[in-house]
């Protein structure tokens, strides 16, 4: 029997505008489909992520009742991975945008648990024609990286091209190295070496500084992944998970305004829930291309 052809449209994630944020294919699927062929279909769109929605039934034990329910799985060009925060807003983008959910909350079923999305007021308009979208993800803790070793550093500094830093830390659960900067005008400058980053303990490099005083913005980072088949991802949901928790510690807060220094560029409004150890993510998308997947 043939297949049914599968809906998509390709969203830009955490920008109001089209062409800036982070990109992301997001397939609606009335089928099941096997892992090779959810492989092959995100190394067909070659952007940083492709997720793929499934519709489920309605929650009936929801801490905040009855509301529509999607298996939500995410893949680069080369691998399904746990936690991406601007494709699950884009897919939440998608859903809202097109009126395929009759709530203002969507609950996701994901390899890092149930994860909600809620449409919300934009200051500029209303929750149906101008809005932004809030993701609650886990916090994701880092520690000091002690073990780096002379060699560890001098891989570091090569992969930065030589730019300075002031400390190294880790992930414990998402594998990334976070590195602080002096600046945020420093994290700009940095010219990436990609295979020095591949020889780098980990899955990706989170860099990171303060911003400047006056920008409008707290923090700045960039996110380097080669080894997913991502040099740099243009915005990424998922880092800031760790960022949060670190910035709170460094400037006695827990509301932030960041700003992703990517060529791309984009801006998240994060929110640090250190009680329940979650981070609130708040941005806008924008769809640039929408069609049918006929294979």
């Amino acid at each position: 029997m043939a297949k049914k052809p599968v809906r998509y449209c390709v969203v830009d994630a955490f920008t109001d505008s089209a062409f800036k944020g982070n990109p992301a294919a997001v397939c609606l699927l009335e089928e099941d489909r096997d892992d090779d062929w959810l492989q092959a279909v995100a190394r067909e769109f070659n952007i940083s992520e492709t997720c793929y929605l499934t519709r489920l039934s309605e929650s009936t034990d929801s801490v905040i009742g009855s509301v529509p329910r999607f298996r939500l799985r995410w893949f680069t060009p080369v691998a399904e991975v746990k936690l991406c925060g601007h494709a699950t807003l884009a897919a939440s983008h998608f859903l809202f945008a097109y009126d395929l959910v009759k709530s203002d909350t969507i609950e996701f079923l994901t390899l890092s648990g149930i994860l909600t999305a809620k449409r919300v007021v934009d200051s500029n308009g209303n929750a149906t024609e101008s809005f932004l979208i809030e993701l609650d993800f886990p916090v994701l803790p880092i520690m000091e990286y002690n073990g780096a070793s002379d060699a560890d550093v001098a891989i570091i500094s090569k992969s930065l091209n030589g730019a300075s830093f002031n400390e190294i830390h880790k992930t414990t659960t998402g594998d990334d190295l976070l590195v602080v900067l002096p600046s945020g005008k420093a994290v700009e400058e940095v010219e990436p070496n990609f295979d020095e980053i591949l020889k780098c303990h980990g899955r990706g490099l989170i860099i990171t500084g303060p911003a400047l005083t006056g920008s409008g913005f707290d923090f700045f980072s960039r996110f380097f992944c080669p080894n997913l088949g991502i040099n740099e991802d243009p915005v990424c949901g998922s880092a800031h998970c760790a960022l949060a928790p670190y910035w709170s510690k460094k400037l006695g807060k827990r509301d932030f305004i960041a700003y992703q220094a990517s060529p791309r560029s984009g801006i998240l409004n994060l929110h640090l829930d250190d009680e329940n150890q979650r981070v609130l993510l708040r941005g806008k998308a924008v769809t640039v291309m929408e069609g049918t997947l006929l294979v």
